[in-house]
């Protein structure tokens, strides 16, 4: 019997393996837990817990497959993570050995468009600025003196990153009527005709674009791609939607530009996390702040968990995984 160690703390499993998910994992293999209190962030932790596994889930605060990790680990060669960025946990080494890898970002995609969605309109209807006024004590006149609200339908809607939860974002704003420009380098033209958008370059997307969403990947190539000069090109009242890594964005320069006033933005994601009490960002009017939980919906977990039981299985069955990740792809990832 194969031996599949879920190398995640008990508030990780609970959030990604529901009662029939976790039934189902077990009719694999035999399941090893961690023991009570341990850290999996410990790598001599985790190496004992995969002592004998042949399969390894991954969550937030796992430790890597680091070579001693591995060197404990002779039987190992599925590595399947809850989320989508695996990064953090799987090593040259890991891919040297010969373990493969999969993950659920899937399951991610539509919760986080559908956030990005949510503070668009919220952004658009100015709600931000209507709850910042009457909260911190202004009059009720006062409250309601805000930019022009518009709506979504027959808006432009510019995207960077026709990624998983790009497409799920730009799905959603066209359903509500808004044409939608993409920028991203490997989307083909007949892809984006497919998707019923216009391929056009950064700087032109910005240029044309009041609402600005991002969903790229963290690359060197897009590290800072957001700067001063960038956001000097957005119209005046423009809106920027972060759900995706604040890397994307120079923070520095978005906090000028905010601190103007000409532009407004919702942000899933900082710099530094948490964000500090004292980041000025907390006390514009101008800005929605969430604590990097977009892609947090129950239905996300589970889905996610159902990903992660369903890749396991066809790995024990040496059929083909659906979401493997392989070593030359790994540098296109966030």
């Amino acid at each position: 019997m194969s031996v599949i160690a879920v190398a995640a703390a008990p508030h990780v499993r609970e959030l990604f393996l529901d009662p029939g998910t976790a039934a189902a994992l077990r009719r694999l293999g035999e399941v090893r837990l961690p023991a009570d209190g341990a850290d999996v962030g410990d790598e001599a932790v985790l190496a004992r817990l995969l002592a004998d596994a042949d399969v390894v889930v991954t969550g937030w605060g796992t430790a890597p497959l680091t070579a001693a990790v591995l060197a404990a680990a002779p039987r190992l060669r599925l590595l399947a993570h809850t989320g989508a960025g695996v990064k953090p946990f799987v090593t040259p080494e890991s891919f040297a050995r010969g373990v493969r890898v999969t993950q659920a970002g899937d399951a991610m995609a539509y919760a986080v468009g559908e956030q990005a969605l949510a503070l668009t309109l919220a952004m658009l209807h100015r709600l931000h600025r209507f709850d910042h006024a009457l909260r911190s004590g202004a009059d009720w006149a006062s409250a309601k003196d805000a930019p022009p609200r518009r709506e979504l339908r027959g808006a432009t809607v510019g995207v960077v990153g026709a990624s998983r939860t790009g497409r799920a974002y730009l799905g959603l704003v066209r359903t509500f009527g808004a044409r939608v420009l993409v920028a991203d380098p490997y989307l083909s033209d007949a892809e984006a005709v497919a998707l019923g958008v216009e391929r056009v370059g950064l700087e032109e997307l910005l240029a044309r674009s009041p609402v600005l969403s991002l969903h790229a990947p963290v690359l060197p190539e897009t590290i800072g791609m957001i700067g001063a000069p960038e956001l000097a090109l957005l119209p005046d009242r423009a809106l920027l939607v972060n759900t995706a890594r604040s890397a994307l964005v120079d923070e520095t320069a978005l906090l000028a530009e905010l601190r103007t006033g000409r532009i407004d933005a919702a942000l899933d994601v900082f710099d530094a996390e948490p964000l500090p009490v004292d980041h000025p960002f907390r006390r514009l009017p101008n800005v929605l702040l969430t604590p990097h939980e977009a892609a947090g919906t129950v239905e996300s977990r589970r889905r996610a968990g159902a990903i992660v039981v369903a890749e396991i299985d066809r790995f024990l069955r040496g059929r083909q995984l659906a979401h493997e990740v392989r070593p030359e792809q790994l540098a296109r990832m966030g």
